[in-house]
């Protein structure tokens, strides 16, 4: 080889042309990141796929950074190792990972997805989320709100322009109380989005039950029976239970044996039955359906109801009055982009953690915090 030769910058292009041929392995019913399409069309990564630049997007965003001192389930928590909603959504990406894997669908589309799909969460979960959701004339939804984020508020007004793929899986990965498995639900979503609305719910099951036994709410032994005998009794168990059971029972996703046409009647015109969907056995579908319903019962609206609940949520409705009463303290900038009083007063508010709602509210009404770290500190 010459001198010349040793010289000549290599052309970084392969690369991603290298991945994108990868892609070409993945099954039939996968996406294809050379198929996405941003609102706003890009010179291509020479390194990396689309996919992989929205998740790098994602993860680089002020919301993102600003999920670790965001809550999960209990407000602002105290303990070093309860999740907050930065675990979860690393989390919610590791166990969708783990599925599209092992299903042969797109990794990449699956990470960005969820690690953006809960960039819209108001400080203090889905406490805040209901009082937001009442005073707003419009009302709010921290699935809306993500997808207002990464299409709008981050970057100072010019949004992250990700790929259709990973704004529409973060736009529908939200799911009722109750039953939530099922065809009808998301018939319009790509395999990698289903991936990811049901990949949340295992994981927060997984984490929550784990928060709730180490802060004493629930003993092991008040979990379902049949939820311990089919999930056992450890975490690891619980979540490797659950991605082995979709990954089998969502085999047909592989496109390596024939769809099963053996639909319930609910699920008959609900789009083309050629096309699989992700799903687990009915057995443990049930079974995690119960358990869901039991978490909700037992933990999640007792948690809303606590002191420390009420005070939570007393403090976001106090914020959103104040700053839409005196919108001259909301950033300029986002006042611009908002569009209303009342718009700009819910988005500032939504931005903040934890921490610094409970910061501002003392600012505002002195003493309005106490009682929210009742009984931990």
């Amino acid at each position: 080889m010459g001198a010349t030769d040793r010289n000549t910058k290599p052309d970084l292009s392969v690369v991603r042309a290298r991945l994108e041929q990868r892609e070409e392995q993945l099954s039939p019913f996968a996406s294809r990141s050379v198929d996405s399409i941003r609102a706003i069309q890009e010179m291509p990564s020479p390194t990396r796929t689309e996919f992989q630049r929205d998740r790098d997007r994602v993860v680089h965003t002020n919301s993102f950074r600003r999920l670790k001192h965001k809550s999960q389930v209990f407000v602002a928590p105290q303990g070093d190792h309860f999740t907050t909603r930065l675990t979860h959504v690393i989390e919610v990406s590791q166990v969708g990972r783990s599925i599209a894997r092992g299903l042969n669908l797109n990794e990449d589309l699956v990470e960005a997805i969820g690690l953006g799909h809960d960039l819209g969460h108001t400080p203090f979960g889905h406490i805040g989320e209901e009082v937001l959701n009442q005073m707003l004339s419009n009302g709010f939804h921290h699935s809306r709100h993500s997808v207002r984020l990464i299409t709008l508020l981050e970057k100072n007004g010019k949004g992250l322009n990700l790929t259709e793929n990973v704004v529409e899986g973060i736009r529908k990965h939200s799911k009722p109380e109750g039953q939530f498995l099922s065809r009808a639900a998301v018939v319009d979503l790509s395999l990698e989005a289903q991936i990811i609305r049901i990949s949340d719910a295992l994981a927060y099951l997984a984490h929550d039950i784990l928060d709730a036994l180490r802060s004493d709410y629930i003993k092991i032994e008040d979990l379902p029976a049949e939820a311990i005998d089919a999930l056992g009794e450890r975490h690891s168990q619980r979540v490797n239970a659950v991605v082995n059971d979709v990954i089998e029972s969502s085999w047909d996703c592989t496109g390596e044996i024939e769809v099963d046409r053996t639909e319930s009647v609910e699920d008959v015109d609900v789009g083309d039955l050629d096309i699989p969907w992700i799903r687990m056995s009915p057995e443990l579908g049930k079974i995690v359906t119960d358990l869901r319903v039991f978490m909700f019962e037992r933990f999640y609206h007792p948690i809303s109801a606590s002191v420390e609940g009420r005070k939570a949520a007393a403090i976001v409705g106090v914020l959103f009055e104040h700053f839409n009463h005196k919108p001259e303290l909301i950033p300029a900038w986002l006042r611009e982009l908002s569009g209303s009083t009342e718009q700009a007063a819910a988005d500032y508010v939504c931005g903040m953690t934890d921490n610094f709602a409970l910061m501002m509210a003392e600012q505002v009404r002195p003493g309005l915090s106490d009682g929210v770290f009742q009984g931990r500190i």
